[in-house]
């Protein structure tokens, strides 16, 4: 009895074992197997493919695994000069790149907090069209009359002249902006630094874009639209913007805006806006029509701008003052006639040597912008 025992105890181990081996096997297998279909799959997938599928990820996902790298990196060397780890970033993941003088490129909430406040801002840059460039120039035709067209027949073809086309070229020029804090400000855990760098930098980059799309002179910078040679309307050359002077002396009248308004060719009315600055604002809300109403409506919609004569007002202080010869007020379509060119990296040189004892932080942006489209802009000129 008791050698049966035994034998029965004895091979109870045995079989358990070799069941589990058994299991053991099997699913060794069937993982080799899921192994080879997966990467027989991903073998058939296409560069396209894998860029799609990449992209198509959760946006929380994807960007945390791009984003919070290179944000812990950029932080540690605003705060300290530390660039060892933004220089070790890969690049091809990444994007960073490291300028020739030093700087690198802004974590991606700095500079998008950069761009939304220059988007907002009471500059040209809100009407006009912006295109975002990797290149040094931006290059532009525009043709010099519209597209003619004819009517074919079963014999005839349709008789259509191509007219003549304008080449423009707008360059891009760096823009910077330089502030500066303490190093004690840095040490202190709890200053957002980053959101301090992307205030001051946005409200010096706002400012100085908003003055250069209006009289900027071209030279190291965007030319402005008041820079451009001027003529009265119908007597315009090429590369000259059509002007319309009031009918009294040093004086505007709402007269005069409707002249203006209708200077301007149909095609270009339907997405006009007046632009000018505050001084000109509080004299044309004063002005009434013939049956005593004032031509200047305020919206009661948050957010949208008031109605002179039914085309939306941008208030620009960059433009001139109503005075004798001032070019006072503009009206046009901007989105077809002035164009912004931009470069959509933002870079930051940490320098604590150049004015301790603090830091001073050079951020850099290269922008440009001109007129594409003459016709598509009139300005009011004081008599």
């Amino acid at each position: 009895m008791t050698e049966v025992k035994a034998a029965a105890g004895g091979d109870a181990p045995g079989e358990l074992k070799g069941a589990v081996l058994g299991f053991v096997n099997e699913l060794k297998n069937f993982r080799e197997d899921v192994e080879k279909k997966l990467q027989a799959q991903d073998e058939r997938m296409t560069m396209l493919d894998r860029k799609t599928a990449f992209r198509g990820r959760a946006p929380l996902s994807t960007q945390a695994e791009v984003d919070v790298p290179h944000q812990k990196a950029f932080n540690a060397y605003l705060r300290n000069g530390d660039d060892a780890a933004l220089r070790g970033l890969p690049v091809e993941e990444k994007g960073l790149t490291v300028a020739s003088d030093g700087g690198f490129l802004a974590a991606p909430q700095v500079a998008e907090q950069v761009q939304v406040v220059l988007t907002g801002a009471t500059s040209l840059r809100k009407l006009a069209n912006v295109v975002t460039v990797e290149s040094a120039t931006y290059e532009v035709l525009v043709d010099k009359a519209d597209t003619s067209a004819g009517w074919a027949t079963e014999t005839t073809a349709p008789e259509a002249q191509s007219p003549g086309v304008d080449r423009v070229v707008i360059p891009v020029h760096e823009l910077s902006a330089m502030p500066k804090a303490s190093q004690r400000l840095l040490d202190d855990a709890a200053f957002d630094v980053e959101g301090w760098l992307a205030e001051r930098i946005a409200d010096k980059f706002a400012r100085a874009e908003a003055a250069a799309f209006i009289n900027g002179d071209g030279q190291d910078k965007p030319r402005g639209l008041l820079s451009y040679p001027t003529a009265g309307v119908g007597e315009e050359a090429e590369g000259q913007i059509g002007t319309v002077s009031t009918d009294e002396l040093g004086i505007m009248a709402a007269d005069d805006l409707i002249g203006l308004v209708y200077a301007l060719g149909a095609e270009y009315r339907a997405n006009a806006a007046f632009v000018m600055n505050s001084k000109t604002a509080a004299i044309i809300r004063k002005m009434k029509d013939g049956e005593g109403r004032y031509i200047w409506t305020d919206q009661f919609a948050a957010g949208q701008p008031a109605l002179l004569l039914g085309y939306p007002v941008m208030i620009s202080e960059d433009m001139p003052d109503v005075a004798t010869k001032a070019n006072a007020l503009a009206f046009g379509d901007f989105r077809a006639a002035y164009t912004v060119v931009e470069r959509p990296d933002l870079r930051v040189l940490r320098d604590p040597f150049s004015a301790k004892p603090h830091v001073l932080f050079y951020a850099t942006k290269r922008v440009g912008g001109g007129v594409t489209d003459f016709r598509a802009v009139k300005l009011l000129q004081i008599a």
